[in-house]
C-alpha cells in the first residue's frame, strides 16, 4: 500500500508503522547485553532504570515523529538549516556519526554472537553474514519503499519479542523483587555505569534522528484527506504500542537474568548467559534467546544504517548510497570481532557512548519542537516542554555522575 493510496476511511491501525520500526532500536543487542548484565549482577536493582527510560522514550519518540509529520523534514535536516557555522555543523555531525557507528558496532557484534551460538560460526564470519543480510534488508527499503520495509522490520520485531520474553513465562520473577526494583537507587560506580548503558540503549540518539525521517518518508505526498491532526493521533498510538512492546521486552530480559542467572558464573557475557539459560531452563529457551538476538542484530543494524544516512544528508547535504555506507560502517565492527576483544564488553561500552550522545539529539529536539515558526499550532505545550527539559537534565546529570564515579574510582 503506497503513501498516496491510503483511503480516508481506513482505521488508525493502517496508519501505524514508523514508530514500530524506530522501536527496533530499543531492542538491539546492546539492550540485551546491558539488561542481561544488570540483572545477572544486581538482580532487580535497576528495574527502575528500564521503566524510567521507557517512559522518557515515549515522549522523545513522539516529539521526533511529530516533527516529521508536521514539517515533512527530519531533525537532521532542520538542524542543518539552523546551524549556520560550517565548523559547528561539521562538529555536530561528527558526534552524531560517532554515535551512529557505536550503534552499528553493537548490532553487528550481536548478530555475530548469535550466529556463533546457533551455528558455531567464527565471530568474524558471523559479522560478515550479519552485515550482508542487513544490506539485503536495506535494499528492500530502497527498492520497495517504506511500507514494505516496515513490514519486514515488524516481522523481525515479533521474533525478537518471542525470543527474549519466553523465559520469563517459564521462570517468573519474584513480585517483591520487581516492586523493590522500582525504587531509584544505585550500588557503587559499576551500577551507575550499567544504568548509563541501559539508558543509552533505551533512549538511542539515532532513533531520535531516524524517527522524524521515517515519519517524513511515510507521509510525504500523502492523500490530502489524511489531515495532520489525524496523523498525529495515529502517531500517538504508534509510539505507545512500540514503547509498550520495547519496554516490556527489555524488562523481561532484565527480569529473566535476575530470576534465573543471578549468581551464576560467566553470565556477564552473552555467550555465558546462553550457556546458563541452557543449563537452567533447557535448550529451547536458550535457542529462542539466540534466535531473538540474531533478529535483533539484523533489524536494528538496518535501522541504524538508515539513521546514519539521514544524519549525513541532513547536516552535511551529502548523500551516499546507503548500501555503500553500510559497507563502510561494517569495518569497525569486523576489526573488533577479529581482534579478539570480548564482544559483550564491547556491546556494553558502546551503549555508554550512546548515552553521551543523547543530550546532543534530545535538547535540539525539544528546542525545535517549541518553535511556532517550525510547528505552528502543533508546537509543544508548556507542560510537554517542561517534561522534555526534565528528561534532558536527568540524563545529563546521570552522565556527569558516571564520569565522576569512573574517574575518581569511588
Amino acid at each position: 500500500m503506497s503513501r498516496s493510496s491510503v483511503a480516508p476511511g481506513h482505521r488508525i491501525l493502517w496508519l501505524l508503522g514508523p514508530a514500530l520500526v524506530a522501536g527496533v532500536a530499543y531492542l538491539d543487542p546492546g539492550n540485551v547485553a546491558s539488561n542481561m548484565t544488570a540483572g545477572a549482577e544486581y538482580g532487580y536493582l535497576l528495574v527502575w532504570v528500564v521503566v524510567a527510560g521507557n517512559t522518557m522514550a515515549w515522549l522523545i519518540q513522539y516529539l521526533s515523529a511529530k516533527l516529521g509529520v508536521v514539517t515533512g523534514k527530519s531533525l537532521p535536516e532542520l538542524l542543518g538549516e539552523r546551524i549556520g557555522n560550517r565548523f559547528a555543523r561539521r562538529a555536530y555531525w561528527l558526534q552524531a556519526e560517532l554515535v551512529a557507528m557505536a550503534t552499528d558496532l553493537a548490532e553487528i557484534i550481536g548478530g555475530a554472537v548469535a550466529l556463533n551460538l546457533l551455528f558455531n560460526l567464527p565471530l568474524i564470519w558471523g559479522g560478515i553474514i550479519t552485515g550482508t543480510v542487513s544490506m539485503a534488508v536495506l535494499a528492500v527499503q530502497t527498492r520497495h519503499g517504506p511500507r514494505t520495509f516496515e513490514r519486514l522490520i515488524i516481522g523481525l520485531l515479533a521474533i525478537i519479542a518471542i525470543g527474549f520474553s519466553a523465559g520469563v513465562f517459564i521462570a517468573p520473577p519474584e513480585p517483591g523483587g520487581v516492586l523493590g526494583g522500582l525504587v531509584p537507587r544505585f550500588d557503587g560506580a559499576n551500577s551507575v555505569l550499567l544504568a548509563a548503558s541501559i539508558l543509552g540503549a533505551t533512549i538511542m540518539p539515532h532513533a531520535i534522528y531516524a524517527h522524524s525521517a521515517l515519519a517524513r518518508d511515510r507521509w510525504v505526498g500523502r492523500d490530502p484527506s489524511l489531515t495532520t491532526r489525524r496523523l498525529l493521533t495515529a502517531t500517538r498510538w504508534d509510539v505507545s504500542i512500540a514503547m509498550v512492546i520495547a519496554g516490556s521486552v527489555n524488562l523481561c530480559i532484565l527480569l529473566l537474568a535476575a530470576a534465573s542467572l543471578q549468581g551464576m558464573a560467566g553470565t556477564d557475557s552473552l555467550e555465558g548467559a546462553y550457556v546458563a539459560l541452557e543449563q537452567s531452563m533447557g535448550a529451547v529457551v536458550a535457542t529462542l534467546f539466540a534466535v531473538g538476538l540474531l533478529a535483533s542484530g539484523l533489524a536494528s543494524t538496518s535501522v541504524g544504517a538508515y539513521a546514519g544516512a539521514e544524519i549525513m544528508h541532513g547536516l552535511l547535504h551529502v548523500r551516499i548510497p546507503i548500501l555503500l555506507r553500510r559497507l563502510v560502517t561494517l569495518i569497525p565492527a569486523l576489526v573488533i570481532l577479529g581482534s579478539g576483544f570480548e564482544p559483550t564488553q564491547a556491546l556494553v561500552l558502546s551503549q555508554v557512548v550512546l548515552s553521551f550522545g543523547i543530550p546532543f539529539a534530545l535538547i535540539p529536539l525539544v528546542w525545535v519542537t517549541t518553535q511556532a515558526g517550525v510547528l505552528g499550532e502543533y508546537r509543544n505545550r508548556w507542560l510537554t516542554t517542561v517534561a522534555g527539559l526534565t528528561a534532558s537534565v536527568l540524563l545529563v546529570a546521570l552522565n556527569v555522575t558516571l564520569l565522576a564515579l569512573v574517574f575518581t574510582g569511588s
